[in-house]
């Protein structure tokens, strides 16, 4: 992807999922759970449910009302879940109930990505305000929010640690710090956050695929808090 200014993306098509849900039925597979992206922001779990309703095995379509390690927190959740042998239900429900206590927050140097993709929901409003302000963005109800505006890239960033920390509490959590182009900086910046977490279970530092990147652009950076104490099934 050479210019993430041009980039665009698209949903997957039902017979996609449904060639994959005929393939794990064919492997053995009893049931499948497909945990997708906030549907507010695509139609991706549209897809799904169209497959799912022709599939050979019963699918749980779960729409995780997040992006990136939003969604991918519930991910593991259920693949935990079902490396236990629970149920599909039971898989399922590890799912939602760690996609509803996962918080994601992140930065972007500017919202032209997000303008440009009709992605930003209310933070539309900060568009065109001076160019020293820095957006602290947030997913509610499945749509990326403005939480708050910052005067530069250095307070925005060290906001971003803040929030994490209240997110957090003062149970155990996994971090993950997640970026584009900017691995030093999500790197210092997963330092800072583990001093600061005294029951942090697990911190990750990873940079968002091609999807995300076309509509953050460059330079974004995202924090995303789970508890790692949910009822174990």
């Amino acid at each position: 992807m050479n210019d993430l200014a041009s980039a665009t993306t698209s949903r997957p098509s039902p017979s996609r999922f449904a060639a994959c849900y005929s393939s794990l039925a064919e492997a053995g597979a009893t049931g499948v759970v497909s945990i997708h992206l906030s549907a507010e922001m695509s139609g991706t779990v549209e897809s799904a449910r169209a497959a799912a309703r022709e599939a050979p095995v019963p699918v749980e379509v779960i729409d995780s009302r997040s992006i990136a390690m939003g969604l991918g927190y519930p991910v593991l959740a259920a693949a935990r879940a079902a490396a236990q042998g629970a149920s599909l239900e039971e898989v399922t429900t590890a799912a939602r109930r760690c996609a509803a206590a996962t918080r994601s927050f992140f930065y972007v140097d500017t919202l032209d990505y997000l303008r440009r993709s009709g992605r930003i929901g209310t933070a539309a409003s900060l568009f065109g305000s001076a160019l020293m302000i820095k957006p602290l963005l947030h997913i509610v109800d499945g749509r990326i929010s403005l939480l708050e505006k910052v005067r530069t890239s250095a307070r925005a960033i060290a906001r971003l640690e803040d929030l994490a920390v209240e997110a957090a509490g003062d149970g155990p959590v996994e971090v993950a710090v997640q970026h584009l182009a900017a691995r030093s900086r999500a790197e210092a910046l997963a330092e800072r956050v583990a001093k600061r977490l005294p029951r942090l279970v697990e911190s990750r530092v990873v940079e968002v695929g091609p999807v995300i990147g076309a509509h953050v652009g460059p330079g974004m950076l995202g924090l995303t808090v789970t508890p790692s104490n949910l009822p174990s099934l």
